[in-house]
């Protein structure tokens, strides 16, 4: 049957009446996950399991063929084969005989181990995250970036990528010079050094500079073209270079085993314990430029230096891992295929050791650079082709690993200057091959890489530590999404292979590390700053997490003691009033919840309440609610959103002064903005509204602060003069005081002075209230002038020429608007024969207490006109709504408290000491 028939076939059948029923398994109309996992691969049809997104991706499953890609690399092809080649490279040939005659056989040994346990600990660690998960193309980067997240995993994967690219540098010119140094006659510009020893004259043949770059570019550019065929011909090609590697190494051991004693002087003893124990022991010992003893020469070995010298012949195991794009199982191949070929490598290497001090003298091995080609059986030819393909492959290996990475960098659109360099899936980055080729023939043009060649190794390190710091950390959080597959692995593990890298990079060359993390440091700055924001669920947001977590619980529900006391702002977005289109919140308010920060430090946490049903606005919430986020970030201030539905204002904000915030985390105090508009627009539910909200945060114990004149408040560049005046009239725990001070903290008040007004009864209270205040505020280090008002007579008739003629007419108004509302009232409840009622619950209004009211906040009103009328802002403190008394008459006593001044915050502290005395 055609894959159409057997579609059609799977959805439908007829049952015996001929009817046609649908097979479809659904659960409350919707298809189950038997049906879509299950069922439909019965039939045939190809299923393509969900990976794990970049950032902005929705994990979704498909029922669409999944895209064909060509060749899909096993676990020896793609991982093994390649970690090997760059693995075993030139220094095994030409250096490891001489290391072992320097640091004798027992610090060889203790050499060999210490750098394999780095990278064996570090492949172990790579093992456990590469099985945490799906695996996109970047190998180490892609693992890095997940786990610390994009600016650690792009700065060390540029540097990563830097480092494998001039490593397929050094691979070439080191594969060239091997030809030169074996074939002389190949070279176009011929060199020859002359050696003087005593009264000899010898010709040295040495490689000429311009050979080395002239067959480098075109080694190079051969080795491209490999690679632009893609991994079909890598595949093909990667043998012919590993296998006549891997012979050579075979045919050394013949040698050396065929090898007898009787060859005295040539420094070859045969496999002798007598020659094991002399070698056992270390000789350090000062060469010249050649690696040959010479008591006048200028390099001296120890321990440290050969660290350096060795550690790149245990480098290459993310070989597998950079081309994770191109494996069939990520999960099965990248730990088999790199713990393999460490273990082999290391195995080899620790062989070799006992072999070759057991069979060389130590004068033999410290001066013939090329031993094994030396012994090699049948022709030392065998063992130069080796050192040439062995580099070559290494060099393959570079050229292909790099521009993987660089994709794959370019892919996850962190760094927008990367996008050339995308590619898409199963598709070769031939654009971030040619970069690396311009990379790798500038610095084959070079010719002289010493100078950077620490510096490579430093990268390799770097790489090292972030994916055992990676392992690390996940292992440590043990997130829920934590569980691998490799299960031989611990966070002890991770934080051992971690500091073995840096202990190597500071014993190879400290300057050289400094360097290298400056570089990285830059890049994480960089990406930092003009980096896109990506949120790939890495293990410091759950650290953040568990940390918070933590942080809350030792915070406890106790109350916080004043010197830790922080402002908790609840900004209330919900203005009373009409804002511009797709402004959530009043642009003033964020700018005032700054400013209630010292130097940013506290939490923000804005609030809007959306009228209306639950289930049907939820959608509107969730888009108000990621509109007023982008705005909070847009207005830099550190906060959070909130958005509730709810049936009115009032039921929505009652909840929420209740159930915001977890322990101590809530917050303490709610800003809003003082309703300027209620009368002039004839809203008759504000003061409903505005009273029941502030009666809430009274009972809910919570800190107000109102904002009047909120269209005037100064931004952050607005610099204000002048003074900055509290009318101190009710104990509100300091809170009054530290909002002063903290508005002195920002630039825009950063010229203003304090004057504190205190409201003295008599004039005998003046001096000692005066005297009181200022020792307090001395000893809360508080810089302030203290200034006592004596107000007589607070409930006297009101003198009309001792008041200001606008706060005389405001008061006239109210006088007269109360008493209208109140014959209403009366009249209200004589029709229907009931008691007043006002706000749905009975009220008992005392007249002459209303009169009262009025003319104490008339008073204080005409003292803020008088001494404050210049002032860059004002703080008074907030009186309670009478009980008993109508909304109304609370919201005509606001008025005149406001009336004329132009910036006014006011301010109701709670039961909580927000300052103290004492250190």
């Amino acid at each position: 049957m055609e894959p159409e028939e057997r579609e059609g076939s799977s959805t439908t059948h007829t049952d015996v009446n001929g009817i046609q029923m649908e097979s479809k398994l659904e659960l409350f109309g919707f298809d189950s996950l038997v049906n879509i996992l299950g069922l439909k691969s019965m039939t045939g049809e190809q299923v393509q399991a969900p990976s794990s997104p970049r950032d902005g991706e929705d994990v979704s499953i498909t029922l669409e063929r999944p895209k064909t890609v060509d060749v899909k690399l096993g676990t020896t092809m793609g991982v093994f084969l390649p970690c090997l080649q760059n693995i075993l490279g030139i220094i095994y040939y030409i250096r490891f005989s001489w290391i072992v005659g320097m640091a004798g056989i027992g610090e060889s040994l203790l050499l060999v181990s210490f750098c394999g346990s780095c990278t064996f600990l570090t492949a172990v660690s790579l093992s456990a995250i590469a099985t945490n998960g799906a695996m996109k193309g970047g190998g180490p980067y892609y693992l890095i970036g997940r786990a610390l997240g994009p600016e650690v995993g792009v700065s060390i994967g540029l540097c990563f990528f830097l480092g494998t690219a001039v490593a397929g540098a050094l691979y070439v010119l080191g594969a060239v010079e091997t030809f030169l140094d074996a074939v002389p006659g190949a070279g176009i510009f011929s060199e020859t050094i002359t050696q003087v020893n005593g009264t000899a004259v010898s010709p040295i043949h040495h490689p000429s500079v311009h050979d080395l770059q002239i067959y480098g570019i075109v080694v190079t550019v051969i080795l491209c073209f490999i690679v632009f065929g893609g991994v079909k011909i890598i595949n093909r090609v990667a043998p012919a270079f590993l296998i006549p590697v891997l012979f050579s190494v075979f045919c050394i051991f013949i040698g050396i085993f065929a090898s007898g004693k009787d060859k005295p002087a040539e420094g070859i003893t045969g496999l002798s314990s007598k020659t094991l124990k002399e070698n056992w022991s270390p000789d350090y010992q000062t060469t010249n430029s050649a690696g040959i003893p010479d008591p006048n020469g200028s390099v001296n070995w120890n321990f440290n230096a050969l660290v350096g010298l060795f550690f790149p012949a245990v480098t290459g195991i993310m070989a597998g891992s950079n081309r994770s794009a191109s494996l069939k199982d990520t999960q099965r191949s990248i730990p088999v295929g790199t713990l393999a070929a460490t273990l082999a490598t290391s195995g080899l290497y620790l062989l070799s050791v006992l072999i070759f001090g057991a069979f060389a003298t130590r004068e033999k091995l410290l001066t013939d650079r090329l031993l094994t080609a030396t012994v090699a059986w049948p022709l030392p030819a065998i063992v130069y082709i080796g050192i040439i393909l062995s580099t070559l492959g290494a060099a393959l290996q570079s050229l292909t690993g790099a521009p993987h990475l660089l994709a794959a960098i370019a892919n996850d659109d962190i760094l927008p200057v990367l996008n050339y360099f995308k590619v898409a899936e199963g598709s070769e980055p031939h654009l971030a091959t040619l970069f690396t080729a311009f990379i790798c023939i500038g610095c084959v043009v070079i010719g002289n890489l010493d100078l950077i060649t620490p510096t490579i190794t430093m990268f390799y390190l770097l790489c090292y530590a972030g994916v055992n710091l990676s392992c690390f950390l996940l292992d440590l959080l043990d997130a829920p999404s934590w569980r691998p597959r490799w299960k031989f692995h611990h966070w002890s593990l991770s934080l051992l292979g971690a500091s073995i890298c840096i202990v190597i990079m500071f014993l190879i060359s400290w300057p050289f590390t400094i360097v290298s993390l400056a570089l990285a440091s830059l890049i994480y700055k960089y990406v930092s700053i003009k980096g896109k924001a990506g949120d790939w669920g890495d293990g410091f947001k759950s650290a953040y997490f568990q940390l918070a977590l933590r942080s809350l619980r030792s915070l406890g529900a106790n109350q916080v003691h004043p010197k830790n006391w922080y402002p908790i702002p609840l900004i209330f977005c919900r203005p009373w009033g009409k804002l511009p289109e797709n402004v959530p919140c009043h642009p003033k308010l964020a700018d005032f919840a700054n400013f209630m920060k010292k130097k940013g430090r506290g939490l923000s946490i804005f609030v809007s309440i959306l009228d209306g049903d639950y289930h049907e606005r939820a959608e509107d919430a969730k888009a108000a609610c990621q509109q007023l986020s982008t705005y909070i970030e847009y207005k830099q201030c550190e906060g959070v959103a909130e958005i509730i539905v709810a049936p009115n204002m009032s039921t929505g904000f009652r909840a929420i002064v209740q159930t915001m915030g977890l322990g101590n985390l809530k917050p303490n105090i709610v800003v809003m903005r003082y309703p300027e508009i209620w009368r002039r627009e004839n809203l008759t539910d504000i003061p409903v509204t505005f009273v029941g909200i502030i009666d809430d945060c009274i009972v809910a114990n919570k800190a107000v602060v109102i904002v009047k004149g909120l269209d005037e408040w100064p931004n952050e560049f607005q610099r204000q003069f002048g003074t900055i005046d509290l009318y101190w009239i009710v104990r509100d725990g300091g809170l009054m005081l530290l909002l002063s001070q903290l508005l002195l903290t920002k630039e825009s008040f950063e010229s203003c002075k304090i004057q504190v007004f205190c409201i003295a009864e008599e004039d005998s209270d003046a001096e000692v209230l005066k005297a009181d205040v200022k020792k307090f505020l001395y000893d809360l280090r508080m810089q302030a002038e203290v200034i006592v008002i004596t107000i007589k007579g607070w409930d006297a008739q009101v003198d009309g020429r001792s008041q200001q003629d606008d706060s005389l007419e405001a008061f006239t108004a109210a006088q007269r608007r109360i008493a209208d509302y109140l014959s209403k009232m009366r009249e209200t409840a004589e029709r229907e024969g009931r008691p007043m009622m006002a706000d749905g619950k009975a009220v008992v209004v005392n007249e002459q207490q209303v009169e009262k009211f009025l003319y104490t906040t008339l008073k204080l009103n005409s003292t803020i006109l008088r001494y404050s009328r210049m002032a860059a802002v004002v703080l008074v403190s907030l009186p309670p709504p009478p009980s008993n008394h109508p909304a109304y008459f609370y919201m005509e006593y606001m008025d005149l408290l406001v009336e004329n001044v132009p910036r006014l915050l006011i301010v109701r502290g709670y039961s909580k000491r927000v300052v103290t005395l004492f250190t």
